[in-house]
């Protein structure tokens, strides 16, 4: 429970009564993302029991389209271990890194480089390309995909090299999406669905399991226009599970200002964030917010330079079943603001701007 407590700009409280849920709020705008005890959720058995909570997360994801949710059920001890084989990964020499690089943006799956991606809201692919070459993502990534897939496989080190990294990334995965299949049945009650609505068109695990490290750089690198280890960006599924370490770095564009507000890491919560598609799905009820990675406070390693720390991240981009056509929601709109659109056509195309090949 965190009651009172200051983060940088940012104020954690909580509201007495009947409701009651912790929030991150920035004093001076009121802007806040709620934290969200999803236990009571999770041990309800009836509907109505549910309903409190399921309405607490969609207000939530109106406004800010940011939670963040404690009492998720996943184990410390499992989130502890997959930050350990994740960072026993980037560890690796880079050659055995390399040969395990993302090729295509239909599979989504292998090493990224630093440098490689640069996420943006940007669409155009010079434009893309001229942001990538004067302030790209300061990151490496993983990407990991459901291991059973017919047409695109996984691209894993040897257990050799990487001792028990494809079991623990493989069981991660897994527990992520359950717990994704349990938000999406509180999404559809706060939006007066069936609780099942969403079931059978989540069901297939079309997920992304991204692992995140954040080198240390000079702080000089990050001082430019537009410059940030990842640039500001919406995600692109239903909902984002992002864990991250204590270090920060996390900003969540405030809707209507443009003023970015920090997402100060919470011990034992998740970060939880509606995407394009879920987005898409509620005509713009929930909303998908651009939010980025900056550089956290620098040491000095001279009289005139000074290094970032380095940061670790998990991301579980959740998404439709690739199948899936996503068109107004029955309830949030007489008039649809989109054209239906399939998930897998449109996760490619936005991954196919994003990368360099």
């Amino acid at each position: 429970m965190y009651i009172g407590r200051s983060f940088g700009r940012a104020r954690v409280s909580r509201t007495l009564g009947c409701r009651s849920f912790a929030t991150v709020q920035n004093a001076s705008s009121g802007f806040k993302i709620p934290v969200i005890d999803f236990a009571k959720y999770r041990a309800s058995k009836s509907t109505q029991e549910k309903q409190e909570t399921a309405r607490a997360i969609v207000d939530a994801f109106k406004t800010s389209g940011f939670i963040y949710v404690s009492q998720h059920g996943i184990p410390a001890e499992k989130v502890q271990n997959a930050f350990k084989k994740s960072a026993e990964f980037f560890s690796l020499p880079n050659e055995v890194k390399e040969t395990l690089a993302w090729e295509d943006p239909r599979s989504n799956r292998g090493y990224v480089r630093i440098g490689r991606e640069r996420v943006t809201q940007a669409t155009n692919a010079d434009e893309i390309a001229a942001l990538r070459n004067k302030s790209p993502d300061f990151k490496e990534t993983m990407e990991i995909g459901r291991d059973w897939d017919s047409e695109w496989k996984n691209m894993w080190p040897e257990e050799s090299v990487a001792p028990a990294f494809k079991s623990t990334m493989l069981d991660f995965f897994k527990t992520c999406h359950n717990l994704h299949f349990e938000l999406m049945r509180s999404i559809a009650l706060g939006l007066d669905l069936e609780e099942t609505f969403f079931d059978d068109k989540i069901d297939k695990q079309c997920h992304n399991l991204r692992l995140l490290s954040y080198p240390p750089i000079l702080r000089e690198k990050l001082n430019g226009v537009d410059q940030a280890r990842a640039g500001a960006h919406s995600d692109y599924g239903t909902l984002t599970l992002l864990l991250q370490d204590s270090v920060g770095g996390l900003e969540v564009q405030e809707p209507g200002t443009g003023i970015y507000h920090p997402a100060t890491p919470i011990p034992g919560t998740i970060v939880i964030n509606v995407g394009d598609l879920l987005s898409r799905w509620s005509n713009d009820v929930l909303r998908s917010t651009l939010h980025r990675v900056v550089a956290p406070p620098a040491h000095a390693i001279s009289e005139t330079e000074e290094v970032t720390p380095a940061r670790q991240s998990i991301a579980f981009f959740s998404n439709p079943n690739f199948d899936a056509e996503i068109a107004c929601l029955p309830n949030c709109g007489a008039e649809a603001k989109y054209p239906p659109v399939q998930t897998e056509a449109y996760i490619v195309r936005r991954l196919s701007e994003t990368y360099t090949m």
